[in-house]
């Protein structure tokens, strides 16, 4: 087979995919976000957690994904807001330098393709908090989507 006939068969990236990223969208305290899909290992209902002692305030504890112990990482105490009042939360299972860690979330919805060029930077109003962890904002109709930085929301002081 020569090269030309090997690289035929290799299939090539549309322009729609290099002009979209595809996300999966979560809630926190209210506020609609985002995280990209290639971040995301998965995705779990409530989970028993064990709190670990001395652990930053944002560590809610770990948890048993299949036997591997995960840094659950509460992204409401993240961002300085009011702790959850009843409910559960989700967990959204991502990873970093090869360590499985769940972001917390309220609620976890769709996954949608989103034009990368709609994306806007952070508005000048957006709290500093929430200007720290995020890639910019789309507009969803009448709803900011916040895309969150994971990098960001794993860089916890210890």
């Amino acid at each position: 087979m020569t090269t030309a006939t090997r690289a035929s068969l290799v299939p090539t990236r549309g322009a729609a995919e290099d002009t979209t990223e595809v996300t999966l969208t979560l809630t926190v305290a209210g506020q609609l976000c985002g995280v990209p899909v290639s971040a995301v290992r998965d995705v779990l209902a409530a989970q028993s957690i064990t709190r670990i002692p001395l652990a930053p305030l944002e560590v809610a504890g770990g948890l048993n994904l299949r036997g591997r112990i995960v840094t659950a990482i509460d992204l409401r105490r993240r961002l300085g807001l009011p702790a959850r009042e009843g409910g559960v939360a989700m967990s959204v299972v991502v990873e970093r330098e090869g360590e499985a860690y769940s972001l917390l979330a309220d609620q976890v919805g769709e996954v949608l393709p989103l034009p990368r060029g709609d994306r806007a930077p952070n508005p000048p109003t957006l709290d500093p908090a929430w200007r720290e962890v995020s890639l910019g904002v789309h507009r969803l109709g009448e709803r900011l989507l916040i895309m969150l930085d994971v990098e960001q929301l794993l860089a916890i002081a210890a």
